[in-house]
């Protein structure tokens, strides 16, 4: 069995067979012919590996800070005022249009790989095999992180093809919920447990990621029954709790730890990477830095911290003047900006290019906070609270009481907030509890969003799409 620790090297290999090119919604042909033309036979497992090793790209690095955490009031551009970070800026004070670059290269990069895994799956599906179990698992892998891309898509840009489908009909977003959900079912049957796994293969999708994301598909959906029904599906498995310190969440020694549901395997080294760049775009810029320092904390989230007395969760959230971090690291009081995203501090590689730091996507944590706030919802407060505090427990906080509905609702959210800052969710949560205009508008932002009103809550399909298939409608306000 291949370990994931190859997946970088596999993963170039990939590229060249499964690329999907310019014309990334189109796939099927293209990938087949690369494929039918070499001599030598790959196994399925290697074109799975392809598909996580497409989470890995620069892309992730840059395009994604800015669409999920320099969009959302959690953060600010940063850098320095001269760099316009390519689009970053205009991201931030919501002046981008449908030719964004970041916008675009994730779009590509969802649609590349939907194309990798779908293949991945037939390939698979096609290839003669003794191992059953083995065969499921890997069609399992792929329908999982095909979910996933989908699930990133029709979240910014509402009705989007199913590349399935047709590469240029909008299928209706409900259709595209209703495929998703089909994939992580299909996929949670077939996946193994992560205590199942062996060592050398731990990182891979498990039974409990597929429950996981299920269970985020439907707080989405506000199909409260269900987003229970898949949280406690996850915390009566047993397989999962928190770290006792919120702190070693992010450190090496804990990753793919008893609070991992799903991170992007990033650990390697050149010819190998990590996701590339991932911690040089965040890291501090000025005297003794390495990094790029982009994607900085806004005032509104430093000053949602205090307000909550949250000294652990802010502390390990954000690297501040003149600190020094728990490997000993001392940072300038000098540096250039007021402070900088500490969970993606890589202590053995700072600013390299070929990175270590694995990027954390699903976490127990989180399936704790979906089962409060889909328990309130359900108006099973006992339920809701005990999750919730258990959370707060953690990093020390006083456990709260509400009876009301709504007020419970209001802490969840804010417990989101701070428990998940900089993991690539807050710009979603504001969008789907529709408190995306309030927070963006908010004078706590310390910058210019005047900018902002409703026809940013979809993101604009890529002017270069359109030129491919101009039957295709853009988003209104673009």
């Amino acid at each position: 069995m291949m370990s994931l620790k190859n997946i970088f090297f596999v993963s170039i290999t990939m590229l060249l067979l499964v690329s999907c090119g310019d014309d990334f919604l189109n796939v099927n042909s293209r990938e087949q012919v690369a494929v039918e033309d070499r001599d030598e036979t790959y196994s399925p497992e290697d074109f799975v590996t392809g598909v996580y090793g497409n989470f890995t790209d620069y892309d992730y690095a840059f395009a994604w800070l800015g669409i999920t955490e320099m969009i959302s009031d959690n953060a600010n551009k940063g850098s320095v005022s001269t760099d316009t970070g390519v689009d970053k800026r205009k991201l931030d004070n919501f002046t981008f249009t449908s030719a964004s670059i970041s916008v675009k290269a994730m779009w590509e990069r969802w649609y590349k790989t939907i194309g990798r895994a779908s293949y991945a799956i037939d390939y698979t599906k096609s290839f003669e095999m003794t191992d059953q179990a083995l065969k499921n698992r890997l069609i399992g892998e792929s329908r999982f992180l095909r979910a996933l891309s989908y699930f990133y898509l029709v979240r910014y840009f509402g009705d989007i093809p199913l590349q399935h489908v047709d590469i240029a009909a909008r299928a209706p977003k409900e259709d595209v919920y209703a495929f998703i959900i089909a994939d992580l079912d299909s996929a949670l049957t077939a996946l193994p447990l992560k205590s199942e796994y062996a060592p050398d293969d731990l990182g891979r999708v498990t039974k409990g990621a597929a429950q996981t994301l299920m269970a985020k598909v439907y707080l989405e959906r506000e199909n409260w029954e269900e987003a229970l029904n898949y949280a406690n599906m996850v915390i009566n498995s047993g397989e999962y709790s928190l770290e006792p310190n919120y702190e070693d969440i992010w450190k090496e020694s804990h990753e793919n730890g008893v609070e991992s549901i799903f991170e992007i395997q990033a650990r390697g080294k050149a010819p190998a990477h990590g996701v590339q760049q991932y911690s040089t775009t965040q890291g501090v810029r000025g005297p003794g830095g390495w990094g790029w320092g982009f994607n900085v904390p806004s005032e509104g989230l430093i000053a949602a911290y205090e307000a909550e007395g949250d000294s652990v969760r802010k502390n390990t959230t954000i690297i501040f003047p003149g600190e020094t971090l728990f490997d000993g690291h001392e940072i300038s009081p000098n540096i250039v900006n007021r402070g900088y995203n500490q969970k993606a501090y890589s202590s053995a590689s700072l600013g390299a290019g070929d990175g270590d730091k694995n990027i954390r996507v699903l976490r127990y944590a989180e399936v704790l906070l979906i089962k409060a706030e889909a328990a309130n919802e359900l108006g099973r407060t006992d339920e809701a609270l005990t999750a919730l505090n258990k959370v707060r427990k953690r990093v020390n906080l006083y456990p709260v009481n509400f009876s009301d509905q709504a007020a419970l609702r209001k802490a969840i959210w804010k417990e989101r907030r701070l428990e998940l800052a900089f993991e690539h969710d807050r710009w979603f949560d504001l969008l789907r509890t529709g408190q995306a205009a309030e927070a963006i508008q908010s004078s706590t932002n310390d910058k210019a969003r005047a900018n902002f009103d409703e026809h940013f809550t979809l993101f604009p399909i890529p002017v270069d799409q359109l030129r491919k298939t101009p039957e295709m409608e853009q988003n209104p306000g673009y």
